[in-house]
């Protein structure tokens, strides 16, 4: 097949700068999914009239939450030996900073580790706080999210392609992208791979508009049911299962694995999903 077939892809990783400091792709489309969250959850509350007071405070426990889940989540399933076997490790798991190797001295570097299934746990424990305060139903708060959890994991995997990182195996498909990092090549050439990170994102967008149809069904099951959690957690984390066949391993450890780490974090969320999807429920009333 004639490489002209095949996506050269090499994007600016700036979207634009501000001065002396550079605007990523990654972290506005991680924006962009987190804010496209925000006013889907608002619509739900408003449509099953929940108070609006309720729902301000939820945003930022979403976004701690997340944030600090997925970073810890990166930090202590992937990259243990470099984050929890120093002080100077465990300080940039919790700071956007990196140290010189031999002083003090740091420079502002960026959360460049974010594990989705850390992520998750860090949002469910978020929720839980929200709930106590707030005193909306665990289920409830649970299942608007779900809804909408899909189309932030869409854009966060559209920033992954925007970083060139997460990569897939080499293949010869027409679609294959050539991504132009150190960890691309394959005796010492540039080979074309998955884009896996755009299967992902594909999938996930799906995942919302099919969550959606079923919310908005006749005689569907109703929010505080634990359905529509159940369902994102199943959909997602079994695509994510199994696109993991056709990505590259993220860190050493994994070579010779018969299930690397992302499929087996991803176990427990199908299982506790499919408990979800299956227990007995109610349709919606309205």
């Amino acid at each position: 097949m004639l490489q002209t077939l095949f996506i050269d892809w090499q994007p600016r990783l700036e979207l634009f700068s501000i001065g002396s400091y550079d605007i990523r792709w990654y972290s506005v489309l991680w924006i962009i999914g987190l804010a496209l969250a925000y006013f889907i959850v608002k619509r739900l509350y408003a449509d099953q009239r929940i108070s609006e007071e309720k729902f301000d405070p939820l945003f930022m426990y979403c976004f701690l939450g997340v944030l600090l889940g997925a970073r810890l989540g990166h930090c202590i399933f992937y990259e243990p030996e470099t984050y929890l076997t120093s002080v100077k490790g465990i300080i940039e798991m919790f700071l956007p900073i990196k140290f010189a190797p031999d002083s003090w001295d740091w420079t502002f570097h960026g959360y460049t580790g974010l594990a989705s299934h850390g992520g998750a746990i860090g949002l469910f424990i978020g929720l839980l706080l929200y709930m106590k305060k707030t005193e909306v139903k665990l289920l409830t708060v649970l299942d608007n999210v779900a809804i909408a959890t899909p189309v932030t994991a869409c854009c966060i995997r559209l920033g992954n392609l925007m970083n060139s990182e997460i990569i897939g195996s080499p293949t010869d498909v027409p679609w294959a992208f050539i991504f132009h990092t150190s960890d691309a090549f394959v005796d010492g050439q540039l080979v074309p791979r998955h884009p896996a990170q755009l299967y992902e994102a594909i999938a996930y967008l799906i995942i919302f508009f099919v969550g959606i149809a079923i919310y908005r069904r006749k005689n569907a099951p109703e929010v505080s049911s634990g359905f529509y959690f159940g369902f994102c957690l199943t959909t997602i984390f079994v695509f994510r299962f199994f696109v993991e066949f056709i990505k590259k391993e993220q860190v050493d450890f994994e070579q010779g694995m018969l299930l690397d780490m992302g499929q087996i974090l991803s176990i427990p969320f199908i299982i506790a999903g499919l408990i979800f999807m299956l227990r007995k429920r109610s349709p919606k009333t309205s």
